[in-house]
Order: C-alpha cells, then structure tokens, then sequence
C-alpha cells in the first residue's frame, strides 16, 4: 500500500469501520445544513477517532514523523445539498490568526477561519484520510483522481486544465466503512450526485510537521 500511495498519490483500504460503529458516528455527527461542517476535531468522537491506533496506524507508515489530526470536516452530498467540485488540489492550512512569516502566502478567509499556503515541503507531509459512511461511485459524486498527478508539486491554473484535459482520471468507488488516503496534492474532482440518497465522507487532514512557533492549528485533536 505505502508503495501505491507513493506513486499514485491515492490508495483504498477497505472495511475500515463496521456497521456499528459507522451508524453510531453518523448519528453523532447529525444532519448537515448545506455541504458540509466544519471545525469537527472539537467534537469528542470526531477526536477519538482521529487520534485512534485505527486511523493513525493507516496513516503512520507515509509521513516521516508521528501524524496529528489538523482539521476535519464532514461532508453530506444529498438530495436537498448537491454540488460538483472542479479539478483542484488542497494548498491552504487551517490556522488561527494571520502571521506574516516567509515562504507562507498567499492567505484567505473561509468560514471566518484564516487559511495560509504553505511551503510545498510542508503539503508533501501531509496525508487526508476520507472515511467514507455510504457507498460511493459515479451516481452519487464520487471523487475523481489523477493518479500521480501530486508528483507535479503545486500546479498552476494551466497546468491543473493541460493535466485534467490529457490524462486518464480514475472513480474512487468505496463501499460504507472504506477509507480512501490521499496526498493533498493530488489533483482531484468531483460530480454532482444523481441518487437522491446521502454520500456521507468525513474527510481528516494530519500532518507529520510542527508549524512555525507564531502559527497555531485553527483545530486539533
């Protein structure tokens, strides 16, 4: 697995949860108002989980030092909430409050939240974890990949359309209780669903790097 991730950017690890134990964290995270939630490692068993051996012990063997928990947040695509998302890579941290530090920039606001691009060498430390609570595939907005799309460092706006337009992408179709691990710098999409059913993903960012002393994480476990 580690050698598939290394060169794909991407791997699925099936039966990670069972049945239980998803209906219990679907009934605690609840019902979504819009895409998603965010901020969820302030949740206790959002946090448990991330800082379990269950998690951790998948994530472990692809970064050089221990993995954290940064950030969480749940997705619901659903009748009532549908969306497509366009090809892109995840650049931007979490983190609370601006500071002006060297090779840091270009900053935004989300949701109130300050979110910095960091050096490349700190996103190549990074992996996300993507629990999936329903089956995914093509009707219900399953993610799309490049593989080894994320080997190309941060992309520019030509070079995510010159890749999207000439390479093969490939469905990451999972069952409930699959984990899909992904660097975030693999180039990724996604459709709108066509199944009036949920596709739920609780999506978990850890990274195996301290930041800078005058930065601190937006959320942690």
């Amino acid at each position: 697995m580690k050698q598939s991730l290394s060169q794909n950017g991407f791997e699925i690890v099936p039966g990670i949860l069972d049945e239980r134990n998803r209906q219990e964290l679907i009934a605690c995270l609840g019902p979504v108002n819009g895409a998603g939630r965010r901020a969820l490692l302030s949740t206790p068993a959002v946090a448990k989980l991330a800082s379990s051996a269950l998690l951790l012990d998948l994530v472990r063997p692809h970064l050089k030092s221990e993995p954290r928990p940064v950030r969480s947040i749940y997705f619901d695509k659903s009748r009532e909430s549908n969306w497509l998302v366009a090809w892109h890579q995840d650049l931007t941290l979490a983190v609370r409050g601006r500071v002006n530090i060297p090779g840091f920039g270009p900053w935004s606001t989300k949701d109130g939240v300050s979110h910095v691009q960091p050096p490349i060498e700190l996103l190549q430390q990074m992996l996300t974890v993507r629990l999936h609570l329903d089956d995914c595939d093509e009707t219900n907005g399953a993610l799309r990949v490049i593989p080894g799309s994320h080997a190309f460092g941060r992309l520019t706006a030509e070079g995510i359309r010159q890749l999207s337009e000439h390479s093969d992408a490939v469905v990451c179709r999972l069952s409930a209780g699959d984990v899909l691990l992904m660097s975030p710098l693999l180039l990724h999409a996604s459709s709108r669903s066509q199944n009036p059913g949920h596709r739920r993903v609780l999506h978990i960012e850890y990274a195996g790097f301290s930041l800078p002393p005058e930065l601190q994480w937006s959320e942690a476990a």
